[in-house]
């Protein structure tokens, strides 16, 4: 193990660029406990202060008193595309090409056979075959509906992603970075490579968007999906979006045509006509509450600069893949993240056989990462509530955790439902 005087070095110098850091006062707008050094916002974005007075006050004065009116006169029926058009910025897109609805695995459902029905000549859907899971599970009940629609995994049927897109291919669907290891997709390449082999593309922004320039439009995106309680701190159950290029927006049709995306909802038409908008992308009633908790998050996020956001995010990653070289690996570690910058997202994933009871004795020690299968520990680094010093920290007793194989502890070693 280190000595006293290494770790001594290390957390004066994080001190230093802490004071230095544009982004140093943002970690107060947050609810975490001052001992805790959270790197789980990957996973759980922390409650902002004014997510709890904006829900109460949508609780005791919009519900409680409004009531019925304040379907109206709190604009809740406009809220999914009010918070659209604020989020539309953070992922480089337009007014009127976000709606913010449901949730990421119905938002890819609707995105999927949008996209299907756009290139009806076409009859292949190709993603990753390590995709986080519900983007695979989704592709399967599409498919289940569409008996005549087969997939490629890259992975599986080959072992890049872009070597399988070619005319037959319909739609892509590709994480811009990767829930496990962090590795960062060319959002501009792939765009290109499946628009040269006329396929559409929905991009799954859930471990991106927050932390990072997205630039949809300045790629030439088709159709994007995220959620928004990761690095945009909406809040458990917090609602999903989804982006739509304006050139689609005439033609393009999603399955659940429910009667928030008519054109004219409160005609009560028997039939169907969807809005010529973003909110044909809508389904039915909307969870108004988790909304409330959300309007903080996207309005504080807007107040810095992304370009500050990412350049700390990449210092904050590269001195936790630093002091990780230096202090854990003869314990066992090895890095799974691209050691390359831009090839990385906002998390680090360590492996290790213990990784499960690593990590938790790691939360009990007040450094919150989480665990994935089957030998993952991933730390999510949000630039705005983590410094230089919370690195150092989480990477001391990282140290102490494995040198001291204090993993072995049975209270450790208990799986809980959650992991």
């Amino acid at each position: 193990m280190r000595d006293e005087g290494y770790w001594s070095l290390m957390l004066a110098a994080a001190a230093d660029r802490d004071v230095l850091d544009p982004l140093v006062g943002a970690r107060a707008l947050f609810e975490i406990p001052s001992e805790m050094v959270y790197l789980d916002g990957n996973s759980l974005g922390p409650m902002p202060h004014a997510s709890a007075f904006e829900v109460e006050r949508a609780v005791r004065h919009e519900w409680a008193e409004g009531l019925i009116s304040s379907w109206n006169d709190a604009d809740w029926f406009a809220l999914p595309t009010l918070y659209g058009d604020t989020l539309a910025p953070i992922i480089g897109a337009d007014r009127g090409e976000v709606v913010v609805c449901d949730t990421t695995s119905i938002n890819i459902y609707k995105t999927l056979h949008a996209a299907l029905a756009l290139r009806p000549d076409r009859r292949v859907i190709v993603a990753e075959g390590g995709s986080f899971p519900t983007d695979l599970y989704v592709i399967e009940g599409v498919m289940a509906s569409r008996p005549d629609v087969s997939t490629r995994l890259e992975g599986r049927d080959g072992p890049d992603l872009l070597d399988l897109i070619d005319a037959d291919v319909a739609v892509v669907l590709v994480n811009q970075v990767d829930y496990r290891s962090g590795r960062k997709r060319d959002l501009m390449a792939v765009t290109e490579k499946a628009h040269a082999a006329g396929a559409l593309v929905i991009w799954d922004l859930c471990h991106s968007a927050g932390v990072m320039e997205v630039g949809l439009n300045a790629a030439g995106a088709d159709l994007a999906v995220g959620c928004t309680y990761k690095y945009l701190n909406g809040g458990p159950g917090a609602p999903s979006f989804v982006f739509a290029a304006k050139r689609h927006l005439d033609g393009i049709r999603q399955p659940l045509s429910g009667w928030w995306g008519h054109a004219a909802p409160f005609r009560f038409d028997q039939d169907y006509a969807p809005d010529p908008g973003i909110r044909k992308f809508l389904c039915g009633t909307q969870g108004i509450l988790s909304f409330r908790a959300l309007k903080p998050a996207l309005e504080m996020l807007l107040e810095y600069d992304l370009r500050d956001i990412r350049a700390k995010s990449v210092a904050l990653t590269e001195l936790f893949i630093r002091l990780v070289d230096e202090t854990c690996t003869e314990y066992g570690v090895s890095l799974m993240s691209p050691r390359a910058a831009e090839e990385r997202g906002s998390h680090v994933a360590l492996r290790h056989p213990e990784a499960y009871a690593s990590v938790q004795a790691l939360i009990a020690r007040g450094v919150v990462g989480d665990f994935r299968m089957p030998d993952v520990m991933r730390f999510g680094f949000a630039p705005l509530y983590i410094g230089f010093a919370d690195v150092v920290r989480a990477a001391r007793i990282l140290e102490e955790v494995l040198a001291g194989e204090v993993w072995r502890d049975p209270v450790y070693r208990t799986r809980a439902t959650v992991t």
